[in-house]
């Protein structure tokens, strides 16, 4: 393509520049493939960003989308709304870990974040306890591009050009421990005190009584895949408890199967107060986000107003879009009729295996997994991080792979109706790849 073909476009979270001195143009997808434009056949070995967990182009959820636009393309979400917003919620609810049973629709993942948190703050004052204000994230979590989520995120890149966040807002340190950690197969053995931290040095500097929330990742993703150590997300919950605090977790990743089943607060036995998801909630289709909730949670608003007047004054023009509900209905019930959770948990052991087999590689420092999902971190660069990060990201893409690259972090989360071989390939190609650069 031209320059000026691609001029007006102005591409979130990519080198401009770089990318229109050579462009990596994606043109169809089916099943676990993409197609270029220059007709090469690329697997997909991350679920196009974290989201295709049933693979491409799935006739139910396309002939679905089909039918809705051609029956009512759009209505109003507020003082109105339409049947398959009623649909896609209670087949939300129904498959949420038990005890969460209020669904509320977004557009992403980042809206989600947002929603939660007015959620938790809104949730505290209807009960009359409106000083609690104070919110909790941790190093390196992602919770989307939002002023809130950034606020409680803790990537540093996302936040150094927009130095204006949330007041009120702190952060527990991150669960990565390289030291001890290193070459972890599922859930590190060492790690659970870090959760600690909330009680001892949180909790002390500021007053228990105007903290709202913690928000934290199960699994941090967008960072580089980072696995909770054993115990530690008990031991926040603990905690939480313990001071009258909201837990939310943030599984727009981990929801969904990625982890070896449908949700990481089932993983890990470990129930939340309030669970964002987006992206597979659609199979990727149409853009869609949920916060589900306790009913309690639902409850208090509620109650705290009067009868007649909006009782949570928040909501978005997409939030429960008829599309994006067409999607989710079938999107879910594919999930459950191909048994997809499952299937990622019976592949998680060839999984980890064939990531692991990449030990001893010349320039890789550390291997994690859980699940369908796996990080392959590469010694940095001196002077230079997130270079060979990027360069293995280009030659796996040469190879006909597509991957994530976050910093020198490669991520590997292909659709959970991966087959053996393909896993195999793209371990693989990640092999070669890093081989061929300095």
């Amino acid at each position: 393509m031209s320059a000026i073909d691609m001029d007006a476009f102005w591409m979130p979270f990519t080198a401009n520049r770089q990318f229109k001195r050579a462009p990596r143009m994606l043109v169809s997808a089916d099943g676990m493939y993409y197609r270029d434009d220059q007709g090469r056949q690329i697997l997909d070995g991350s679920a196009g960003l974290w989201c295709v967990a049933a693979g491409h182009n799935r006739q139910p959820i396309v002939d679905a989308v089909a039918r809705q636009l051609a029956t009512l393309d759009y209505a109003p979400p507020f003082q109105m709304a339409h049947p398959k917003a009623f649909e896609a919620a209670s087949r939300l609810v129904a498959m949420a870990p038990k005890g969460l049973s209020k669904a509320f629709f977004v557009g992403s993942g980042s809206e989600a974040a947002d929603t939660a948190l007015k959620m938790a703050i809104g949730y505290h004052r209807a009960r009359g306890d409106g000083g609690r204000v104070k919110l909790i994230g941790r190093e390196r979590g992602y919770h989307g591009v939002n002023f809130g989520g950034v606020s409680v995120g803790g990537i540093a890149g996302n936040r150094k050009l927009f130095p204006v966040a949330l007041p009120c807002v702190d952060h527990l340190r991150s669960t990565h421990d390289l030291a001890r950690n290193a070459f972890s197969r599922g859930q590190p053995a060492r790690g659970a005190e870090f959760a600690d931290e909330l009680e001892q040095r949180l909790l002390t500097l500021h007053d228990p009584s105007t903290v709202a929330a913690v928000i934290v990742e199960p699994m941090a993703g967008s960072t580089g895949v980072l696995i909770p150590p054993q115990g530690y997300l008990q031991r926040l919950r603990e905690i939480c408890d313990k001071y009258g605090i909201l837990l939310i977790f943030d599984e727009v990743i981990t929801g969904f199967g990625r982890l070896g089943a449908d949700w990481a607060a089932n993983k890990f036995g470990v129930l939340p107060d309030i669970l964002t998801c987006a992206k597979g909630l659609t199979n990727g289709a149409v853009p869609m986000g949920a916060v589900l909730v306790k009913q309690e949670i639902h409850d208090a608003f509620m109650a705290a107003a009067a009868d007649g007047a909006i009782e949570f004054p928040h909501g978005y023009t997409y939030s429960a879009h008829p599309l994006a509900c067409a999607a989710a209905v079938a999107a879910l019930e594919l999930y459950r009729e191909e048994h997809l959770f499952e299937r990622a948990a019976g592949l998680s052991a060839a999984f980890e295996e064939r990531a692991h087999a990449l030990r001893g590689r010349r320039h890789i420092k550390d291997i994690r997994n859980l699940g369908l999902v796996a990080g392959v971190e590469l010694e940095s660069r001196p002077g230079a991080p997130g270079k060979r990060g990027y360069e293995a990201f280009l030659k796996c893409w040469e190879r006909g792979v597509l991957l994530r690259c976050t910093g020198d972090i490669l991520a590997v989360s292909p659709p959970l109706i991966v087959s053996e071989d393909e896993i195999e390939r793209i371990f693989h190609t990640i092999g070669e790849a890093v081989a061929s650069i300095e």
